[in-house]
């Protein structure tokens, strides 16, 4: 199953964005899916997670700012990201997991602005 995210843009800080993840097959294919994200010399790190039972866990970071969710009927997963900051400039790559998958998007671009 592969991932197709968008919705990766410009902004100032305080704008929102919302990014999407499209799978090619069923995210049901995925015990987990994700949003990571990777600045210029830093690791990826985890944002946020989504279970199929629907266990969410947001990295401390961008508690309170963002949100996950997903649509089962679209085989989509989004997040809602609000009152963005410069620290949240870095290309975003979404994720599934399961015993079979682990697969990632090409990753999208976000630029907060001061």
């Amino acid at each position: 199953v592969q991932l197709q995210a968008s919705g990766g843009g410009s902004v100032q800080a305080g704008g929102s964005l919302r990014l999407s993840c499209a799978a090619s097959g069923s995210i049901f294919s995925f015990v987990v899916m994700g949003w990571y994200r990777q600045a210029p010399g830093k690791q990826r790190e985890l944002v946020a997670l989504i279970s199929s039972r629907g266990y969410i866990n947001y990295a401390d970071a961008v508690k309170g700012r963002f949100t996950i969710s997903r649509d089962n009927a679209k085989n989509t997963i989004s997040l809602q990201m609000n009152s963005l900051k410069p620290e949240d400039t870095a290309v975003y790559y979404c994720n599934g997991r399961s015993s079979v998958y682990d697969s990632w998007g090409q990753g999208t671009q976000v630029t907060v602005s001061s």
